[in-house]
């Protein structure tokens, strides 16, 4: 009873003083790695937070050594959930957003699903709109350019 109860009061986002916690598998091409991000709701449809992702495994020709900060990317970022907007089911949430990194503005969909109250699964897309360097090449390009990430969504 205790499960069912927890099931049926699974929400994807509460408004303010909402707190997630999400980790998964960052894809992008010739990379992959973990991702993470921590998201703070400011107001009923609005949270702020942030990305960090590190790349675990690389494919660069023989010779080319990837540095630990062309692995690592940290972002601001802003979401707009509207979820409740599309009269969605509380369980589930998009939330468009934008951010700010260590290479790029940019921006993000995302999609969250809770099975019960601490814990969901979510898919996101990340893209970059500006890069700050205007002539990426070869590992410049990791984190800097169109990202898919899918994982796990917890409540704190």
């Amino acid at each position: 009873l205790t499960a069912v109860s927890q099931f049926a009061n699974a929400q994807a986002y509460a408004g303010k003083g909402d707190k997630k916690f999400q980790v998964g598998m960052n894809m992008q091409k010739n990379a992959t790695g973990i991702a993470s991000t921590l998201d703070f709701g400011a107001g009923q449809n609005m949270s702020f937070g942030f990305y960090a992702t590190y790349l675990l495994n690389t494919n660069m020709p023989e010779g080319v050594n990837v540095r630990f900060e062309d692995k690592f990317d940290a972002k601001f970022r802003f979401n707009a959930h509207i979820g409740d907007v599309l009269k969605l089911n509380s369980k589930m949430d998009i939330y468009p957003g934008l951010n700010l990194g260590t290479r790029n503005f940019g921006g993000h969909l995302g999609f969250r699903y809770f099975f019960t109250d601490g814990f969901g699964v979510y898919t996101e897309a990340t893209a970059p709109f500006a890069k700050f360097d205007s002539n990426v090449v070869g590992r410049e390009h990791f984190n800097n350019q169109f990202v898919f990430q899918i994982g796990a969504s917890f409540n704190l």
